[in-house]
């Protein structure tokens, strides 16, 4: 087997998150801007981001910079400079010093009872972000998160979904309180005291779609906040393009490699409570290629 280059793919390094969310949200860029450029998942930018995952290919910290436009090093983790003697050294203050400290500490005094006597802040509305794969092939089953954000700060929701007509929801957690699979359109009710951060069901793709084109996902969340109501769409990604390719399959080579493997592997398991068939992704995995049998309406392995 050949090992050249062997190294260079698999180099790792560490990355700072809090550095990376604070300069993404200074630019002003979003999640699905970023993974668009660094070519993963918005979950796996939000996993970078909450240091879930610290230790990341290089190539992917590349591009992770190239996204941010800034230099690699400005987002990798800085080592824990040792303090030198002169620093641990205890020093003499004046009482000049002294009374500034006083100053300072009756001020932070008086900040923090102000803040103690005012009124809690307003609620913030909550919001969803969808997450989809990038192909669809028609008859298969392709897996759709709706991330939902401020869900401690609200009572109950409710979740509009609208999906392409012809493709029909067959299972979803928790299972939707309204379902008409005819014109496509789904109804999650979700009350006061679920803290549940995501919905999830899996959708089967209309067997006559035609492939080439792309189909899109609309949808809109409602809550209640101080006595009024109000209505936000779902952000995150709305279009899908049919194609006889794997949902795992995110470049559409005809392949499922590691990386995608590893990314369909954190998709499975945010997906709790529908059924993914992990038995059949890494049959796909192990074969190294696969197609799409329409007669027996599953991709089916290839080996090479």
């Amino acid at each position: 087997m050949n090992h050249t280059g062997y190294e260079d793919r698999v180099s790792t390094v560490c990355i700072d998150a809090t550095e990376v969310k604070r300069i993404r949200e200074g630019a002003q860029l979003t999640q699905l801007y970023v993974s668009k450029v660094v070519g993963v998942t918005t979950d796996t930018i939000s996993r970078w981001e909450n240091n879930r995952y610290p230790t990341i290919r290089r190539e992917n910290a590349l591009k992770l910079a190239e996204a941010l436009d800034v230099h690699l090093d400005d987002i990798l983790l800085k080592p824990v400079a040792a303090e030198s003697d002169a620093a641990i050294i205890p020093r003499k203050r004046s009482p000049l010093v002294w009374l500034v400290l006083a100053v300072i500490l009756l001020s932070a005094i008086l900040v923090i009872g102000s803040f103690l006597t005012q009124s809690p802040p307003p609620a913030v509305a909550v919001t969803a972000e969808r997450l989809l794969p990038a192909y669809a092939a028609p008859g298969s089953t392709i897996p759709v998160q709706i991330r939902l954000t401020h869900r401690s700060q609200s009572g109950g929701i409710i979740l509009r979904e609208y999906f392409p007509a012809g493709w029909k929801i067959i299972q979803a957690n928790p299972p939707a309180s309204s379902l008409d699979n005819v014109h496509g359109v789904a109804r999650w009710i979700i009350k006061a005291g679920d803290d549940r951060d995501r919905v999830v069901y899996l959708v089967q793709v209309d067997v006559e779609a035609k492939t080439d084109p792309t189909e899109n996902f609309q949808g809109e969340i409602i809550s209640s906040m101080e006595g009024s109501q109000s209505a936000i769409p779902v952000q995150g990604e709305s279009s899908i393009k049919v194609a006889p390719v794997h949902w795992i399959d995110a470049n559409a080579d005809g392949r499922i490699d590691d990386a995608e493997m590893l990314e369909g592997s954190f998709t499975v398991e945010d997906m709790a409570g529908v059924h993914i068939n992990w038995n059949d992704l890494e049959s796909l995995w192990d074969a190294g290629s696969y197609r799409w049998d329409k007669k027996k309406g599953r991709f089916v392995p290839e080996p090479d």
